[in-house]
């Protein structure tokens, strides 16, 4: 079905916001994980999104655009206003975390996926802030370039100029401590062991 005429049959039907949830939430949540460090926070406002959503269906217009586009700028203004609001506070908690994976991946793959999460994770805070907007927006709700554009007010060829130079900088920043120890080379630690 539709998702624009789903949004407008939420309006009147709970089972249609209800299948609205399911197909949008998964999207939505990434986006949020993506622009925030904490999962408490991720969580929070994940599901003040869909309050405001469900508040707000009534004035979604289909003629003024399409409905995923409209979600994700209230996911978007819900987020830079969770931010304002924390600016304003002394204390932020840094938690790190963990999001719910699919069907539990074997030991090594959920080594290796860990690592990969934790290198992701430290590198995100490193990019600037409309770097981390863009590639939530991309990569985390799956958004295409054109809709990113029009969400954003930028043009298509900025966003893609952006999220290039974004993946570059992450792939840089996640890279470097590899790039460190040269393959069959050991380590300085190893051969101080071997000297002794």
């Amino acid at each position: 079905m539709d998702i624009d005429l789903l949004a407008v049959k939420a309006c009147e039907d709970r089972q249609a916001f209800g299948q609205l949830y399911e197909l949008l939430y998964p999207r939505v949540y990434n986006y949020v994980r993506y622009r925030c460090e904490d999962l408490a926070s991720a969580e929070e406002l994940a599901s003040r999104i869909f309050e405001r959503l469900l508040t707000a269906l009534s004035s979604y217009d289909p003629q003024h655009g399409h409905f995923e586009g409209w979600v994700f700028a209230i996911a978007r203004n819900q987020v830079t206003s969770h931010y304002r609001v924390q600016a304003l506070r002394t204390f932020l908690p840094w938690e790190w975390f963990q999001h719910a994976s699919d069907p539990a991946p074997q030991p090594e793959e959920a080594a290796l996926l860990k690592e990969a999460e934790a290198a992701l994770l430290s590198a995100l805070p490193h990019l600037k802030p409309q770097q981390r907007d863009l590639l939530g927006l991309k990569y985390g709700s799956g958004l295409s370039n054109p809709q990113i554009a029009a969400l954003t007010g930028l043009s298509e060829n900025n966003v893609a100029v952006t999220l290039h130079r974004a993946v570059a900088a992450l792939r840089s920043k996640i890279l470097a401590p590899m790039a460190k120890t040269e393959p069959g080379r050991p380590c300085q630690k190893e051969t101080e062991h071997v000297k002794e």
